[in-house]
């Protein structure tokens, strides 16, 4: 008999918990519809707006268009920028939801990323505007050598870009705090091994091939004929 008593006051207690439980439960989905709604509305206005302000111009030039579409993406820059606010609308109806139903472990964890958002955002920011700054001097550098009838134009083009790039991502990490000093110091070391190589190269050993590449930029005959003219 004992038994049995304990077995429907366990019971009991236990509709009574999910009584309690239910309607948190409820509210808590009710939640997560309401910001997947919520999220869809804010992606389709994120990506209408980038568009009106001609951002998908401004990535089609800087090239991180291209480099979705290298990578398998069938969207451009401005529909990502639509996904990463998508995802960040969910996140935040999801903290709301777990937070109701008790679950802080879960709300921390999730909290901690809507708060690297904004960090992923500025370094996207960060790639773009940095790109189309790398592409427009490059560009500036490729033209500036072919009216100053400089060789290897394309080339000298290309390391201005690649050079501008690698600060931009550098710049980037940083703001995401990935990697920290390791990678700043590693670029650095890897660049001053560069230069030191370049510097050997010019100094030492390659004295005939730094001369015959400095006449091929800037040749001197074309000075003489200047002077004697």
């Amino acid at each position: 008999m004992q038994s049995i008593d304990m077995l429907v006051d366990a019971s009991r207690e236990f509709l009574h918990q999910m009584a309690a439980f239910l309607p948190r439960l409820l509210l808590a989905l009710l939640v997560v519809a309401g910001g997947w709604l919520l999220a869809k509305a804010v992606r389709f206005a994120v990506e209408r707006a980038l568009r009106a302000v001609n951002f998908n111009v401004l990535t089609e030039r800087a090239g991180t268009d291209h480099f979705l579409r290298q990578a398998g993406s069938r969207g451009d820059t401005t529909s990502l920028f639509g996904v990463v606010a998508f995802w960040l609308v969910v996140l935040a109806a999801l903290i709301i939801a777990f937070n109701g139903l008790g679950l802080t472990y879960i709300t921390d964890l999730l909290g901690r990323v809507v708060l690297f958002t904004p960090k992923l955002l500025m370094a996207m920011l960060i790639v773009v505007f940095g790109s189309y700054c790398a592409r427009f001097v490059g560009n500036a550098v490729h033209a500036y050598c072919i009216d100053a009838q400089i060789s290897d134009a394309d080339m000298l083009g290309r390391i201005v870009r690649y050079v501008i790039m690698t600060f931009v991502v550098m710049i980037a990490l940083s703001q995401v705090e990935v990697g920290g000093d390791i990678v700043q110091r590693t670029f650095l070391i890897i660049l001053a091994g560069i230069m030191l190589a370049l510097a050997l190269a010019f100094g030492l050993g390659g004295k005939n091939w730094a001369a015959a590449l400095l006449q091929r930029w800037w040749p001197q005959t074309r000075h003489d004929e200047k002077i004697d003219l």
